[in-house]
């Protein structure tokens, strides 16, 4: 499909490099000194794209190419990718001649489902991961986090009459969120659900996950500096065009002009998970999206957490269980898998693990 003929916004820019500032979730410096491209007769230059129609969020690609021609492939290529991992983890709407996770929530529990291979290795990894955070990241979540949805949504288009989900109704749902009733088949490549009652929302590791499918299928075509942001979701492929890090400004939960910290990223992925960009206000209290098992209410343990990982799925992962755990739990679930993370806690201060600021 042609560019010009997508339904999205894209935009593709050639620049001789030099320092630049590029404004999300996280400001993305990617400043590259002249005087080692030899100005604008350098052999890579740098190209971006914005996208607005994939994943329900601002996605942007940063690469050097050679040519304007070799960063188009490239760009066309990994919009795709993302395009079609968007319909596959879909659990909103069904997509023509697609089985997604919206066709398993709704026909699974009656029958095994076979879905395509990267939707079921989501799943997998999903199931891993619901054993790696303790239960704090779990797939099989969705029935409570839909009311949380449902009441989110209404209470943004009519503020007046926002309201919180019953109580008896997200304890209702909350019994039926067993990671083992998700029974997938690696032979026949099924998922059965064997809780009729039982949905599935892999809202906590889609984007990490995808994002890192995208990263990994650019390195095979030869793609060697990469910087893509699905919404915050920062994956790395390589460093910048003159071999230092990607350097990341990490937004600050209470000022967005402002940065909290700069962290380095070369093949490593960054994310973070705070309360601060999606939620709704109730009598005069704002509740947010990430919500905490225990409680099956908005987790207030920490104001944000940012986490790399060589892997962006599990930084996706564990970003959320770490912001659904108080800072010690979360520390020592961090420290046990060998995550580095950067907490700022409710009072304000900031606690790292592993990580330094750079300079």
């Amino acid at each position: 499909m042609e560019v010009g003929k997508r339904a999205m916004d894209f935009k593709l820019r050639q620049k001789c490099v030099q320092p630049v500032a590029y404004t999300l979730a996280l400001i993305l410096l990617c400043a590259v000194p002249l005087a080692f491209l030899g100005g604008c007769t350098q052999r890579l230059q740098r190209y971006e794209a914005t996208y607005l129609s994939l994943f329900d969020t601002v996605v942007t690609v940063l690469l050097y190419a050679e040519s304007e021609a070799e960063a188009q492939q490239a760009m066309d290529a990994i919009y795709s990718d993302l395009a079609r991992y968007d319909a596959l983890f879909d659990i909103y709407e069904t997509h023509d001649g697609v089985v997604n996770l919206k066709t398993v929530n709704d026909s699974a529990w009656k029958q095994p489902v076979a879905v395509e291979p990267e939707l079921f290795a989501l799943l997998s990894f999903g199931k891993e991961v619901c054993g790696l955070t303790e239960g704090r990241v779990n797939i099989a979540f969705g029935s409570v986090l839909t009311l949380w949805h449902d009441a989110r949504e209404a209470g943004i288009a009519d503020p007046e009459q926002a309201a919180l989900p019953e109580r008896s109704a997200l304890e209702k749902a909350a019994a039926h969120t067993n990671i083992d009733d998700v029974i997938l088949d690696a032979e026949a490549n099924t998922v059965y659900l064997a809780d009729p009652a039982l949905q599935l929302d892999v809202g906590a590791i889609g984007k990490g996950f995808a994002a890192q499918l995208a990263c990994d299928n650019a390195r095979a075509r030869g793609v060697t500096s990469l910087l893509l942001n699905l919404g915050g979701n920062v994956c790395a492929l390589g460093t910048r065009a003159d071999g230092n890090p990607w350097r990341i400004h990490v937004q600050d939960p209470d000022d967005p002009e402002a940065a909290l910290a700069t962290l380095e990223l070369s093949d490593a992925s960054l994310v973070t998970s705070g309360g601060y960009q999606r939620y709704y206000t109730v009598d005069g209290f704002s509740y947010h999206h990430i919500i905490d098992p225990d409680t099956l209410m908005p987790a207030n343990y920490v104001k944000a957490v940012t986490v790399t990982h060589p892997d962006s799925g599990l930084a996706d992962a564990f970003s959320t269980a770490l912001f659904n755990l108080p800072y010690e739990e979360g520390r020592a679930l961090a420290e046990a898998n060998g995550v580095s993370a950067v907490w700022e806690l409710l009072d304000g201060s900031i606690v790292w693990l592993r990580l330094d600021p750079t300079e």
